[in-house]
């Protein structure tokens, strides 16, 4: 709070530029956390909140007649336009901004004072949700070819890589420790993913440091231990991600790629994905053209365009698919780098995993896959997130990307995953926010020394928590258990709109498919107990009852695509060969009515209604059935029908 110089300012205006109604205006008020904007609204309290660490970038505007612009960049691509009437409320609003979204050290962050009035217990035990180890038991490793190494139990070894790591058995200590010397960053080659059904793997590591001519015996041997690991391939693939001619100039610095001549049974592949500083470019030029007033159609493509955004998307996509065909259809084990090994690694090997595993497609899966191929493989998170005041060149969208790519792959596949795009939005909006320990940090070691399980709160309880928001209503688990085959020609590739245009409500769809397909499944769950309820009442209906009135058996029928809600063993499918049939995906209130006298001699009378309480429907039926029973002659008749 002592950054904070003046906490709230009134008769501020908030511009929407999709819009030509009056500007809203309200009060923004600083915390230790957000920025708040509440407009002063008598009919609706709008409220708007920024948490400091999502703030990319601020800017002072020219003074207009209106007042004194403040504009606001977030890392969610959120932009918010503030007129402030006071000269010197925005420079202080400015200078308290300026310095609570720009933290110097990590015990700044949010997730340092974030309480949610937990247990101790509670959570450590969040912590444990998400474990490495169950995955690769679930994959089958350790085997006869795969075991657990604790070389780099200290990190001793690579202080970038986490302590559970997965090697060949014929990898030895001495070899692992060689090819690590050999490595940049000293990341050795280690198991990604274990493709069961054939034995190939995928495995990830750094750039060689072989220069023009070094070569490196163990590191010969490990790689050679990676083949011998998948007796059903006589080859395996080494795949630099980078463009071949970034590599090569990579040499001249001692470092570069792996000669063929030095390592048997090895193909070699380049894939060609730039690199973080190329890609931060093409970012901020997408953004400025997604921050364009009114661009016409010419100017919106030309600037996607000249972009390259969706180049650098499909490269991705494009590594990914290359790895899984060579795992599932060649049945080849892979081995992948790039220069460091956790940016454009990550990516592909973390795609790769998606295409290959139905398990990585569903809500815990992907936190597995994030858990185990960007946060434990040292993906530096921090640095490429800006979460410190730090070098601006080392922020880069690597992770964007590949939340950008699973978006494309759901949907090519709407089916096949668990989650849908708010499940992606929530996680993305959360590598930044700082408000949970995940992604603090550039490497496990650093995380250990923060102490993060103990002074802050795991993301993955909280999602877990509360997954119907997320879950997708397309998703069919006995469906999906293939490898996925995207087609990545040029035309599959599109723009983003609900990533990067997600708070400019003018440009997003009048209606959400997803929301829509999550009322008409409320709705059928809600039908559906509704009709339960009322057979549970039919069948434990007073006794005396029974010898007067005839129950009709009713059950439920719901078609596949939840918009027709159909009633069996009601009156009419005992009169005439039809079907009463209830449209507009409407909730259904089902009513029995039973009268006439206990005397078994008497004949009873029984009205059956079924009524439709949807709001707003256009046409509506109300359908009145008099059914006459004789129990005499065990006959029944329909009397009248009343619409």
């Amino acid at each position: 709070m002592e950054y904070i110089i003046t906490p709230k300012v009134e008769q501020v205006k908030l511009l929407d530029r999709f819009t030509s109604k009056k500007p809203a205006v309200g009060t923004l008020y600083l915390t230790a956390t957000h920025l708040i904007y509440v407009e002063s609204s008598p009919e609706i309290r709008n409220e708007t909140w920024i948490l400091h660490h999502h703030i990319s970038a601020i800017e002072k505007l020219p003074l207009t007649s209106t007042g004194y612009p403040l504009l606001i960049h977030c890392k969610n691509f959120r932009v918010a336009h503030f007129i402030i009437c006071r000269e010197r409320d925005c420079h202080d609003v400015y200078s308290s901004l300026l310095r609570l979204s720009q933290p110097v050290v990590f015990e700044e962050l949010y997730a340092f004072s974030y309480n949610p009035k937990q247990t101790e217990m509670s959570r450590g035990m969040g912590w444990k949700i998400i474990d490495i180890e169950d995955d690769f038991h679930r994959m089958g490793v350790p085997n006869e070819y795969w075991e657990q190494t604790d070389v780099n139990e200290n990190y001793e070894i690579c202080n970038t890589y986490s302590t559970f790591l997965c090697v060949p058995k014929e990898a030895s200590k001495p070899v692992i420790v060689g090819s690590s010397k050999f490595r940049s960053r000293g990341r050795f080659p280690v198991l990604s993913y274990f493709f069961k059904e054939n034995n190939a793997a995928i495995c990830r590591c750094s750039q060689p440091l072989s220069g023009f001519s070094a070569r490196c015996m163990e590191d010969e041997q490990m790689l050679q231990a990676i083949s011998k690991a998948n007796p059903g391939s006589p080859f395996m693939y080494v795949v630099d991600t980078r463009p071949k001619l970034n590599a090569m100039a990579n040499r001249a610095a001692g470092k570069g790629y792996e000669n063929e001549d030095n390592y048997s049974n090895i193909r070699f592949q380049f894939i060609g994905i730039e690199n973080i500083h190329v890609m931060r470019n093409s970012l901020q030029k997408l953004l400025e053209v997604c921050e364009l007033k009114a661009p016409s159609m010419s100017e919106f493509l030309t600037g996607l365009e000249n972009s390259g955004w969706l180049r650098h998307i499909k490269a991705v996509m494009d590594a990914g698919v290359f790895l899984a065909k060579a795992v599932s259809e060649e049945k080849a084990s892979v081995l992948v780098h790039c220069s460091d090994g956790w940016d454009r690694t990550g990516q592909v090997c973390s795609l790769a995993a998606l295409l290959l595993d139905s398990y990585y497609r569903t809500i815990k899966g992907f936190m597995v896959l994030i858990e185990k191929e960007w946060i434990s493989m040292g993906h530096k998170f921090s640095q490429r997130c800006g979460h410190l005041e730090a070098d601006p060149k080392e922020i880069s969208p690597v992770f964007t990307q590949f939340i950008e790519c699973t978006w494309h792959l759901m949907e090519q596949f709407p089916c096949a995953f668990e989650f849908n795009e708010k499940y992606l939005l929530e996680i993305h909006d959360h590598v930044f926010s700082c408000q949970f320990g995940n992604f603090i940090g550039n490497c496990q070691k650093e995380r250990h020394e923060l102490k993060l399980q103990e002074k802050t709160y795991s993301l993955w309880p909280f999602l877990l928590a509360k997954q119907y928001p997320y879950q997708n209503p397309l998703y069919k688990p006995s469906a999906v258990n293939i490898v996925l085959k995207p087609n990545t020609a040029p035309f599959n590739f599109k723009f983003w709109c609900g990533m990067y245009n997600r708070f400019d409500k003018g440009m997003q769809p009048r209606q959400s498919v997803v929301d829509c397909l999550h009322a008409s499944m409320k709705q059928k769950t809600d039908f559906e107990e509704t009709v339960a309820d009322l057979n549970q009442k039919l069948t434990h209906q007073d006794k005396s009852h029974s010898d007067s009135t005839f129950i009709l058996p009713m059950k439920l029928s719901i078609e596949e695509d939840s918009t027709h809600l159909q009633v069996i063993g009601a009156p009419q499918d005992y009169l005439e060969e039809e079907q009463m049939m209830f449209t507009n995906g409407a909730e259904e209130v089902i009513e029995t009515v039973s009268a006439g006298s206990k005397d078994v001699d008497n004949v009873t009378d029984s009205s059956f209604k079924c009524q439709s309480t949807l709001n707003n429907i256009d046409s509506l039926e109300l359908v009145k059935l008099n059914i006459h029973v004789d129990e005499d002659n065990h006959q029944i008749s329909q009397d009248t029908i009343e619409k």
